[in-house]
């Protein structure tokens, strides 16, 4: 009896005949006239492109936009463009193997397009296919990137607070109140959401420069041996990518590509005196600073502007990005943290709940590696970089000890 195929093998067999694949779930949102016009549309573009639209649920059948598409262009054999859903169906995501049409750049020029607010998802597919088509994909997502900048800059000049006089002749700062502070929380808070998804945009498209964020789901699972492996083979790509490095023009990109250097010797140091998972996780978050550094020194160097840096999780570094800020006081301490963490962890630490914190065996026992002796554990005195930003500079003067 033949086994029942995968969902990749389905939608891929779907796919051969015919370019577009709508979940039964988004079957209203995009209507079988509409998928017949876009599919006229896509035998105008550059490369074979197929839309595909099903829902996108963490430990589901589809994690993420980039498990999906990279699983579709594995099962159908050929390269091309595909469209998908990013984070939910109110933002699309473009992948593309074999070409360079600027097809996430694309993707992101619609998902900001202010006029495209409220609008249709055939219009927006629409749009992406033009700016596709129209070579200007790139351009249009510059402006809209712009935009955003502009706006967000201008919002904080704007909103800044301007104090006044006081009765006693000091100085008074006022207070938003009622609907009009409510309205202002508003604007500030659209405006910073779009700026952070803006940087996050910048990189994901750091030119293959970034750490993949694929590494920390995989070391996030590994024995110790395999993680020390994970480590050692990043050490060696990375120092790979400095060798064909050329060192980029004007002051701020030098200093740049010094500290990807530094943090290239930091983590190879790292990795030679490493005991155990702490000091791989080490090897890993200094790894990723320089990688960072690189990726900005390179952008620098071709005229764009740096790659905002993306701090991973507090609690944990192997979790990956920590995207959310939280204000965090350890268990018997009166000190706050202000730290970045996963969303898992975030949630944890805000529920009053345990995060699912990186363990260090200390004196015959296990403890959060933030609780080791900052004299004895440089990854506790900064956090992996958190809590001080000298990680990389107290590796190379000798402070990674086991005392």
């Amino acid at each position: 009896m033949s086994s029942k195929p995968s969902p990749g093998a389905r939608i891929a067999a779907a796919l051969r005949r015919f370019p577009i694949y709508v979940d039964p779930s988004y079957a209203s949102a995009l209507p079988a006239a509409d998928r017949r016009r876009l599919a006229a549309r896509l035998k105008k573009m550059p490369a074979p492109t197929y839309i595909v639209l099903v829902p996108l649920v963490q430990g589901g059948t589809w994690n993420d936009d980039k498990q999906l598409a990279t699983v579709l262009h594995s099962r159908l054999g050929h390269d091309g463009i595909f469209v998908t859903f990013h984070d939910s169906a109110d933002e699309l995501m473009g992948h593309e193997w074999g070409g360079d049409h600027a097809a996430d750049n694309a993707a992101w020029a619609v998902n900001w397009d202010d006029s495209l607010k409220g609008a249709s998802l055939a219009a927006r597919l629409t749009r992406y296919t033009d700016l596709i088509i129209s070579g200007t994909a790139m351009k249009v997502y510059k402006q809209e990137s712009d935009a955003i900048e502009r706006d967000y800059q201008a919002h904080l000049k704007s909103s800044a607070p301007k104090p006044g006089k006081r009765d006693d002749g000091g100085l008074a700062l006022p207070l938003a109140a009622g609907g009009a502070g409510v309205a202002v929380a508003a604007v500030a808070g659209v405006l910073l959401w779009r700026r952070r998804r803006m940087t996050a945009v910048r990189r994901e498209t750091g030119d293959g420069l970034l750490l993949p964020r694929t590494v920390f789901s995989t070391a996030g699972k590994a024995s110790e041996d395999q993680l020390r492996e994970q480590a050692s083979h990043e050490v060696i790509a990375f120092g790979e990518l400095l060798d064909g490095a050329e060192t980029p023009a004007g002051e701020r990109a030098g200093t740049l590509m010094a500290k990807a250097l530094d943090a290239y010797q930091a983590a190879a140091k790292t990795l030679d005196a490493a005991r155990g998972v702490p000091d791989l996780a080490g090897v890993l978050v200094l790894l990723d600073q320089g990688r960072d550094a690189l990726a900005s020194a390179r952008a620098l160097a071709g005229g764009r502007p740096e790659l905002p840096p993306s701090p991973l999780c507090f609690f944990n570094p192997l979790h990956g990005d920590g995207p959310a800020e939280i204000d965090w006081r350890p268990l018997g301490s009166r000190r706050r943290l202000h730290v970045h963490a996963c969303r898992d962890c975030a949630r944890a630490a805000r529920d009053r709940e345990t995060p699912d914190m990186l363990m260090d065996r200390r004196d015959g026992r296990d403890v959060p590696y933030f609780e080791a002796d900052p004299a004895t554990s440089v990854w506790a005195e900064t956090g992996y970089g958190q809590l001080r930003d000298d990680l990389i500079p107290r590796i190379l003067r000798g402070d990674l000890n086991h005392k």
